[in-house]
């Protein structure tokens, strides 16, 4: 690995400013690591390549674990993945054991981003190999596997998951039609021919469209507690590294799986704890501190599980590596089996920039805990203001023009609308971005096999493209409540 990249102290410093932000950010009730990055692709855009990686992977690190800051102090979870955290984290908080809580939050997400880093290194370019095999109808087929997967895990409904992620691919037709050179869905407007711009788009979606939902919470009735002044027991922390290592192995899995994400890693491993640890410290749900370490661990494995597919196939792994696949094509890169041969040094600053964010995980999140604890006290009407006024900066700055500020809004009501709805914007992110994929793969598997004796032959009887798409009919299958329940009746009858 080229490590000149850790000697280069503008690179750390860009590293440990996304830590800060992404420490800021991922503590925030309602806002998460999503946020922060689609903030930092806001201004970074004109940056070289290895500084906006740099700051990215310190947000990426930094707030998939400082969203359980919230969750033990006020049992309001700074992300959807410190969900389970809030189980046991507040509960040991309210035993004035929230130092402990914190420090096994810090130590295992820690370690859980360790472990997805390794995996990263050692698995990308296994997995960049095997894509060179793929045909132009397996990354068609990869890409639809990924919105069924989005659609089915981002959405409690699989028919609204996957109306979301059609709903992304449909916006990411408009524009330049890239076979016929022609403009497409545009109605007229010249701003449209270029297509809908990514970055408001993606600010709007997560970033307004947090703030208007943030917007109808109340505050009322939350508590902050306080950090304690409690002896730390580090032999009962790390007593739990059976558990951070199963979490680990879940997070990186559930990373590598596309759509899945930290929320879905972290509830799982939760759940492996608490089915196979028979002696915790306490019954989980009332304080064990095995219950914190299985989800942090998975939560934050899930960052070098997710860079796997994104950098081997530019298929994402989730939300945030959505936004990072787009960073790629905004500075001209395509990610793929191409980039370890092409530019095998953007993997370096990657991995690099990950390691160095693990160690400001390690550094921050623990000695910052009590100012966190202060600054989600701030009053809404006071905060969401001035991220506001980021969001629109950040439009604006893409191409200095108030369209793609109108953009930012329009898309950031559609967000509002859908998360009030129960639709998933995530989904409808990863349609935009894969969309494009889609589109021109199909076009030119049709155009490859037209003069074949057997086109349908020739473009589906391959392993890889019999394997996707079995892939894709067990991901269907396995995600309708109606099929579940018809099988559900055929085990019982079966039984009887």
């Amino acid at each position: 690995m080229n490590i000149a990249v850790l000697f280069n102290p503008f690179f750390i410093i860009y590293v440990a400013l996304g830590s800060v932000l992404g420490l800021l950010v991922g503590a925030l009730p309602g806002l998460s690591a999503v946020t922060g990055v689609a903030l930092v692709v806001s201004i970074s855009y004109t940056w070289t390549t290895n500084d906006a990686l740099a700051m990215i992977m310190g947000v990426y690190v930094m707030a998939c674990f400082s969203g359980a800051v919230t969750a033990i102090l006020m049992n309001i979870p700074g992300a959807p993945a410190a969900v389970a955290t809030a189980l046991d984290g507040y509960p040991l908080a309210k035993k004035g054991q929230a130092k402990k809580a914190i420090m096994t939050a810090v130590v295992y997400s820690f370690f859980g981003s360790i472990v997805g880093i390794l995996a990263l290194i050692f698995l990308a370019k296994p997995m960049s190999s095997l894509a060179l095999q793929f045909s132009p109808i397996d990354y068609f087929l990869l890409a639809v596997f990924g919105l069924v997967t989005a659609g089915s895990i981002a959405s409690k409904d699989l028919v609204k998951g996957l109306l979301c992620a059609a709903f992304g691919v449909l916006f990411s037709c408009v524009g330049i039609d890239p076979m016929m050179g022609m403009p497409r869905f545009t109605f007229g407007i010249s701003h449209l021919v270029l297509g809908i711009p990514t970055i408001p788009a993606l600010i709007g979606l997560f970033g307004l469209s947090e703030i208007l939902e943030q917007c109808t919470v109340s505050d009322a009735g939350v508590q902050v507690l306080a950090l304690g002044k409690n002896k730390l027991e580090f032999k009962e922390i790390i007593g739990c590294w059976k558990i951070g290592v199963r979490g680990s192995i879940i997070g990186t899995l559930v990373g590598i799986l596309p759509g899945a994400g930290a929320p879905v890693a972290s509830l799982l491993s939760y759940s492996n704890a608490k089915n196979l640890e028979k002696h915790p410290t306490v019954p989980f749900g009332e304080g064990a501190v095995e219950g914190i370490a299985a989800s942090e661990s998975a939560n934050n494995a899930v960052i070098g599980g997710a860079l796997i597919p994104m950098l081997s196939m530019g298929i994402p792994g989730d939300s945030v590596t959505t936004i990072i696949l787009s960073v790629f094509y905004i500075h001209g890169l395509i990610p793929g089996p191409l980039l370890f041969t092409q530019t095998p040094e953007l993997f370096h600053v990657i991995i690099t920039g990950g390691l160095i964010g693990c160690v400001f995980l390690l550094l921050l999140g623990y000695s910052t805990a009590p100012l966190l604890a202060k600054v989600v006290r701030i009053p809404r009407k006071t905060l969401f203001p001035v991220i506001l006024v980021l969001c629109a900066v950040g439009a604006y700055a893409n191409n200095g023009s108030l369209y793609e500020v109108f953009i930012m809004i329009f898309f950031g009501v559609i967000g509002y609308y859908m998360k009030r709805h129960d639709y998933s914007p995530a989904s409808t992110v990863l349609g935009m971005v894969l969309g494009q994929l889609m589109d021109s793969n199909f076009r030119r598997a049709i155009s490859l096999s037209r003069n074949s004796d057997n086109p349908f032959g020739n473009m589906f009887f391959h392993p890889i493209t019999i394997i996707l798409s079995f892939l894709i009919l067990v991901s269907l299958l396995a995600s309708s409540d109606k099929i579940k329940a018809i099988i559900g009746k055929m085990r019982f009858t079966i039984c009887r």
